[in-house]
């Protein structure tokens, strides 16, 4: 597959949101160090890629939106200058909503960046306090408007459901106003209480509980249904898009491409080989230190069958076959057609599952994973 993909990853944000685990810091003393890092990093892992072809540019963060555009025009073409590309199939920047004003968007608009990714979370302002975010419902649909009257039409929200004491009333209203802000690709999470977040402690003192498997599975077909049924693609299981908008940086993670992270908390992977760097950002803006993992063929295998089951296309026994023997195949074949009263279909070559029924992927993809 001649494609690879390159990541950034900005770590700072202004306030830590209580779901949130990510690599990321509320201290921007150390901003500038960063950036001027994260460009010698560039620099340090050509040659990393067995597949120097890079399609797509992603800024994730962290909040990338706290950076001026210019800086982030300034690392692409760092990246272009390394990488030898002068067109990319797509580059997307996370941004904050109260980080888009006149300014921001008039800068972002100077810059080679053709697709912004929103971070909505819910449209009910009692669940963004719970989350500690620092926008409010009005001043995400603000955002999103302000970005479309500059021109800029490839726009995804994200949105976060199951949450505990807001129910499908609160989930529906949040559905209903971000459709009708006409975006082209919605990303639709559960929440998951990842350990060491403010979300994680507020469970250990009981003053908040996971959603059981009913709700879960209530929330996530109320999502399914009304953005399936208002046209969006459900091509994998957190991802919606209009015809011709589907994240095509996400994608390549999904299709076991090459890729390329820069920035303190980053992983790479080159097809056998998956490292990540480990500091903190104000050890990163010094040195750089890396942990390594190489890949087993058994890891390889399993990671191919838990990125494809997550997608609406499933995955081809046919691939497996060429890649790691009939024998594998065969097994994928005989286990999920013994799972198709969940959700599973064997069709020909191809095993997937039911955009609607993708709740239980993980549970699926456990029971194919080669132990």
């Amino acid at each position: 597959m001649t494609m690879s993909a390159l990541y950034f990853h900005i770590p700072f944000c202004k306030r830590i949101c209580a779901y949130c685990d990510f690599h990321k810091s509320a201290d921007l003393r150390c901003a500038d160090a960063v950036v001027a890092a994260m460009h010698d990093e560039l620099r340090e892992t050509d040659g990393f890629l067995s597949d120097k072809k890079i399609n797509t540019l992603y800024f994730g963060g962290g909040t990338p939106s706290l950076l001026h555009p210019s800086l982030l025009q300034q690392l692409a073409d760092t990246a272009s200058r390394i990488y030898g590309f002068t067109d990319l199939d797509e580059m997307t920047v996370e941004v904050n909503p109260d980080d888009i004003d006149k300014q921001y968007v008039s800068a972002l608009r100077a810059t080679d960046i053709d697709r912004v990714s929103i971070g909505i979370q819910s449209l009910d302002d009692r669940v963004l306090r719970m989350m500690n975010r620092r926008h409010t419902a009005a001043e995400a649909v603000d955002a999103v408007k302000r970005l479309q009257d500059a021109g800029i039409e490839n726009i995804t929200a994200d949105v976060i459901f199951g949450i505990d004491g807001y129910g499908t009333d609160v989930l529906r209203r949040t559905l209903e106003g971000i459709l009708s802000l006409d975006v082209t690709h919605i990303s639709a999470y559960h929440l998951t209480i990842e350990p060491s977040t403010r979300f994680a402690r507020m469970e250990s003192r009981g003053e908040l509980r996971r959603v059981d498997d009913e709700q879960s599975d209530r929330e996530f077909r109320m999502v399914h249904d009304m953005l399936t049924g208002a046209g969006f693609e459900h091509y994998e299981v957190s991802n919606y898009a209009r015809a011709g908008f589907r994240a095509r940086h996400n994608s390549a993670y999904w299709q076991g491409v090459q890729y390329i992270g820069i920035g303190p908390g980053a992983h790479s992977f080159n097809g056998e080989c998956r490292r990540w760097c480990v500091q903190r950002p104000e050890e990163y803006a010094v040195r750089r230190r890396y942990e390594t993992e190489m890949l087993s063929e058994r890891d390889r295998f399993n990671e191919m069958v838990m990125t494809s089951l997550r997608c609406a296309e499933g995955l081809d026994t046919e691939r497996v076959e060429m890649i790691f023997g009939g024998d594998r195949a065969a097994r994928l074949k005989t286990e999920a057609l013994q799972m198709e009263p969940l959700g599973v279909v064997v069709e020909g070559s191809r095993i997937r599952i039911l955009p609607e029924r993708m709740l239980i992927s993980d549970a699926v993809i456990e029971r194919l994973f080669e132990v």
